[in-house]
């Protein structure tokens, strides 16, 4: 039998024009800023940052951002007036607000006020750069070969509709198991440590133990592996990669 080939990583989400992306991070916590930036970065996006809303309108204004992901409060002003002035300028842009955790009337707020979407600190890289993703192309932005399917062998992802199938059968994951998944198949090939992924899919703030990666993996292997051809391959020493096997 013969190896079916894996597709590398989609290339990254583009404007129609051809140009990368641009997403404005406003958040008061500067290792927040930091962080999400290189996440943005290494999506081939550009990125502007800003600490307060007076900032954000002015880089605003200077940047003209496609996406802005906005924290709900800052030091002057609220989430929705910063809303209000960045669609005053740009009617079109598109703003992924971040609230606290059990800020369940800001969420409503600002979903009703015209935000596009929300997430909750703390939070997980991959599930910011999902949202923005799919807010991007909802909005006319175009992934070069416009396709959400993600592959590595027989093993197919499609992130839009949040199914995932292995040689033809459905499998069932939880919303974790799904954003591991999802990270190991962005990156088909490449050994990741356990400190990169606990970086990437869990909370930026996460504070957890390398012990949190290796439970989830084995978890993933009971869905994905199971009585097949092993995908999920641990390089001992170094961390987890995910490839199919040489026949």
């Amino acid at each position: 039998m013969h190896e079916q080939p894996d597709v590398p990583t989609p290339p990254p989400l583009l404007r129609p024009d051809g140009s990368p992306v641009r997403v404005l991070v406003v958040d008061d916590e500067p290792d927040l800023t930091e962080v999400l930036g290189a996440a943005l970065r290494s999506e081939g996006w550009q990125v502007r940052s800003a600490d307060d809303g007076a900032s954000a309108l002015a880089r605003a204004a200077e940047f003209v951002p496609d996406a802005v992901v906005l924290d709900w409060m800052l030091p002057d002003l609220d989430g929705l007036a910063v809303l209000r002035g960045l669609r005053e300028r740009n009617p079109g842009v598109c703003v992924l607000f971040l609230t606290a955790r059990d800020a369940v009337e800001d969420r409503v707020a600002g979903l009703t006020a015209g935000g596009d979407d929300y997430v909750t600190k703390p939070f997980s890289l991959e599930e910011v750069l999902a949202r923005l993703r799919g807010l991007l192309r909802r909005a006319g932005m175009t992934r070069w070969g416009s396709s959400s399917r993600l592959v590595v062998g027989d093993l197919v992802m499609d992130e839009e509709a949040r199914e995932v199938t292995r040689g033809g059968q459905a499998v069932e994951l939880s919303r974790t198991e799904f954003e591991l998944l999802r990270f190991l198949m962005r990156n088909p090939r490449r050994v990741m440590s356990k400190e990169v992924i606990l970086d990437r899919v869990w909370s930026y703030d996460f504070g957890g133990r390398a012990h949190v990666v290796e439970l989830y993996i084995s978890y993933l292997r009971k869905k994905i592996d199971a009585g097949r051809p092993p995908l999920i391959h641990t390089v001992r020493g170094v961390g987890y990669v995910l490839k199919p096997e040489p026949s």
